[in-house]
């Protein structure tokens, strides 16, 4: 959200930082997110976040280069999924942890409770098969997050409540997980992160 998350973001080196253009605490604008993928790593590819956003606002993002993907987190159609990625746009799309994943086109697969309650999902009684990219995410913070990789093997985790602290982004959390996260290259398919 802001150029101190950035600077904490480049620092730590994840793989992902995330853009939220869907209404809530953490929502910015097109012309925030221009500053923010200016002052952040080349490296570093940037997603945006949309809960049912009209495909005009998408496409605009992506076109300003605001961001490089984009992670569908409301009821959108495959259409949708379908038209972005003819503009070829990368698409998260994004489920509820159940025992059977969803079929989509989608170029990777999220799970995320998505309730906001800060409850981690109980991963070990899934049975999460997908021949896509696998993205975890719910209350994933320093404590959980190395189980959740074990139990799922994610190609990337994503986190936002578990590195702040009152709110804000925490630059002290977000280098130790980025770097636990690394280091632990055993459960994760691929060795990237998401934050």
């Amino acid at each position: 959200m802001t150029l101190a998350d950035i600077e904490a973001v480049n620092r730590a080196q994840p793989d992902l930082a995330g853009f939220i253009f869907a209404k809530g605490r953490h929502q910015i604008d097109l012309t925030t997110a221009l500053k923010l993928r200016h002052a952040l790593d080349k490296k570093i590819e940037s997603v945006g976040v949309f809960v049912n956003a009209p495909m005009d606002e998408m496409l605009r993002a992506f076109d300003s280069g605001a961001i490089s993907m984009i992670q569908l987190h409301g009821q959108e159609s495959e259409q949708t999924v379908l038209a972005l990625q003819k503009h070829h746009i990368p698409v998260v799309n994004v489920f509820k942890p159940t025992t059977t994943i969803p079929q989509t086109r989608a170029d990777y697969i999220m799970l995320d409770s998505g309730s906001g309650n800060g409850q981690p999902v109980a991963w070990e009684k899934l049975k999460l098969q997908t021949n896509k990219p696998l993205i975890i995410a719910s209350a994933l913070n320093i404590d959980n997050v190395i189980e959740a990789i074990r139990t799922t093997k994610p190609t990337l985790v994503d986190l936002s409540r578990g590195v702040e602290t009152n709110g804000h982004k925490d630059s002290q959390k977000i280098l130790k997980i980025v770097k636990l996260v690394h280091q632990f290259n055993g459960g994760i398919s691929d060795g990237r992160n998401k934050k």
